[in-house]
């Protein structure tokens, strides 16, 4: 039997990037498509519980293609998983974002959080974002991530997502590979005031990405930056081990009096 993957994103069933991904992977397996039906960025692993899950079949040039969802990327995994994909899927694949998921934005990404989905649902997964929120090639990116299919189904890694993202610069300039661990590059945020034809307020939150300078050097943002394709290892599980037995200390002796 042939390999089935599960592509999806959080830019849209229609965006480019999902297309090029589509593309590229259906050379080694079968792909279902299930994707928002709108741009879901920066939703983080919402999930749908208080309306119902509206679905239709996507089609390009009359020819059906995937399946569109009224919800947000988690969503999609959960219902392509456990409904739509007719048998076992062998991996998922998440992407290919139009622009970078490196450092604490991790946590805000509908993309990464489709892959980590996945994960809970016990099937491993792969994030593929493209540093860039500009029109680029996506070529270079769907390759890469082809490639890291075939590496993560010959090397199982139980509850880890493979979060990757490539420079958007030409495929020859790219420096190479770094697995990199995350970083701490935030979004320094601001809210640009505006006000509506009927003179209410409203806002619209802006920024920019600052690196964490002290760990820039061993990060997915610094790789990044110096033109290197960055492969982080992430999981679900939040614990900070390393605290657990000072805290239950200092817990157990502060009860106590």
């Amino acid at each position: 039997m042939g390999k089935r993957f599960l592509v999806t994103n959080d830019d849209g069933i229609n965006a480019r990037g999902i297309a090029a991904l589509q593309q590229e992977l259906s050379r080694d397996a079968e792909c279902i498509v299930v994707a928002p039906e709108v741009e879901q960025s920066a939703v983080g692993h919402a999930i749908t519980v208080f309306r119902p899950l509206m679905v239709r079949k996507a089609r390009k040039n009359g020819i059906v293609f995937g399946y569109a969802v009224a919800g947000t990327p988690a969503d999609c995994v959960k219902l392509g998983i456990c409904e739509l994909v007719e048998g076992p899927v062998d991996l998922v694949v998440s992407g290919i974002n139009h622009g970078g998921n490196v450092g604490i934005n991790i946590i805000y990404s509908g993309t990464v959080s489709a892959a980590t989905e996945a994960v809970i649902l016990g099937v491993p997964a792969l994030a593929v974002s493209i540093d860039s929120h500009k029109e680029v090639d996506y070529t270079a990116a769907a390759r890469f991530a082809r490639k890291m299919a075939a590496f993560i189904l010959e090397n199982p890694m139980p509850g880890v997502v493979i979060n990757v993202n490539v420079p958007a610069i030409p495929e020859e300039e790219i420096k190479g590979v770094r697995v990199v661990r995350q970083g701490g590059a935030r979004m320094i945020e601001r809210f640009d005031k505006r006000v509506d034809p009927r003179d209410n307020v409203y806002y619209w939150l802006d920024g920019e990405s600052t690196p964490s300078a002290p760990e820039e050097e061993d990060t997915d943002v610094g790789a990044l930056r110096r033109g290197m394709i960055t492969i982080t290892p992430i999981h679900c599980d939040l614990t900070r081990y390393d605290l657990l037995d000072d805290l239950k200390k200092r817990v157990e002796d502060g009860l106590k009096r």
